[in-house]
Parts: C-alpha cells; sequence; structure tokens
C-alpha cells in the first residue's frame, strides 16, 4: 500500500484529491495540509511514500521548502499544480501535475508515480498530457509566448536559503 500526505491550501480539492486517491485500495492517505510548517511536521510524523505538493501554499508559502526538506528525508513528491516550474526540478520531485485535473488523471499520475517509485518500468500507453515527469528522456517543455528567463525574486531565494537552515526558519 502507497502511504500519501496532500498538501494542499484549498480545502475542498484536499477533499477531493484524498477521496480520488483513497478510491484505488492500494493507496492510503495518511494526512493532509495546508501551508508549509504543517506539510514539513506531517511529513515528519506520518512517513509518507509519496507527497502530493501544491506550490502555493496557505499564509504566502511556496511548497518549494518543503520539496526540500522531503528531499532531507528521503520522501519523494509529485508536484501538483496550477503554474508549473519553467523548468524541470527531478532533484525535488518525481515530477508536476497540472491543475485542473480529472479523476483519470490523478489516478494515471499515481499509478505512474508508484512505478517510478517501484523501480518498475512504466508500462502505461500514455502519461496523463498535464503530467510532466522529471528525469526521464522527454524534451524539456517549450516556455510560453513572450516568456523571458529572469533570475529568482529576492522572496524566492531567501525562502531556499532558510529551508536549508532550519533553526532560522522557526
Amino acid at each position: 500500500m502507497l502511504r500519501i500526505l496532500v498538501v494542499e491550501n484549498d480545502h475542498q480539492l484536499a477533499a477531493t484529491l484524498k477521496y480520488l486517491i483513497e478510491d484505488n485500495p492500494r493507496y492510503r492517505v495518511v494526512g493532509t495540509a495546508g501551508d508549509a510548517d504543517a506539510a514539513i511536521a506531517a511529513a515528519e510524523e506520518t512517513d509518507p511514500d509519496l507527497v502530493l505538493l501544491d506550490l502555493h501554499l496557505a499564509r504566502g508559502t511556496t511548497g518549494f521548502p518543503v520539496a526540500v526538506r522531503l528531499n532531507e528525508l528521503g520522501v519523494p513528491c509529485l508536484f501538483v499544480s496550477g503554474k508549473a516550474p519553467a523548468f524541470p526540478m527531478p532533484d525535488l520531485a518525481l515530477g508536476c501535475l497540472m491543475k485542473p485535473f480529472t479523476a483519470e488523471e490523478v489516478h494515471r499520475s499515481l499509478a505512474m508515480a508508484e512505478d517510478l517509485l517501484r523501480g518498475r518500468e512504466t508500462v502505461r500507453p500514455k502519461p496523463p498530457q498535464n503530467l510532466t515527469l522529471y528525469g526521464t528522456n522527454d524534451p524539456p517543455p517549450a516556455a510560453e509566448p513572450g516568456f523571458i528567463p529572469s533570475k529568482p525574486s529576492l522572496r524566492t531565494r531567501l525562502e531556499h536559503w532558510i529551508s536549508r537552515h532550519p533553526r532560522l526558519a522557526g
């Protein structure tokens, strides 16, 4: 059984995801969280096999520091976001499932994530269109028209730095 933690600031969407995940008896939701601090605490307490991690969380926090801490704990995550990162982040996540999604897309994404976690070759005919798996041989997604790359904001750089220095975060 795959134990899953859902990190989503929208309570209704978190409840829907829990329902969709537990629709398959191979998966069980071990907890939910709405912000970065609660997510890290829940991950440390429940020891999940996989975290579905929204990138825009409550109280102005993001999922990136959570992903960094999960990586340190050895817990893989799958980003779930309305706006995917502009570039793959295989060191932080298995991939990204874009919102909105259907029940079928959630089920197929979980099955593919489970295959990756179990070290099995993915034999699924085709991933959902809104799922990007990092670390595969697929070409990176094309930038949006008019996209101009820039360096991360000061806030983002500070969040990343603080996430690597836990005693400063509290």
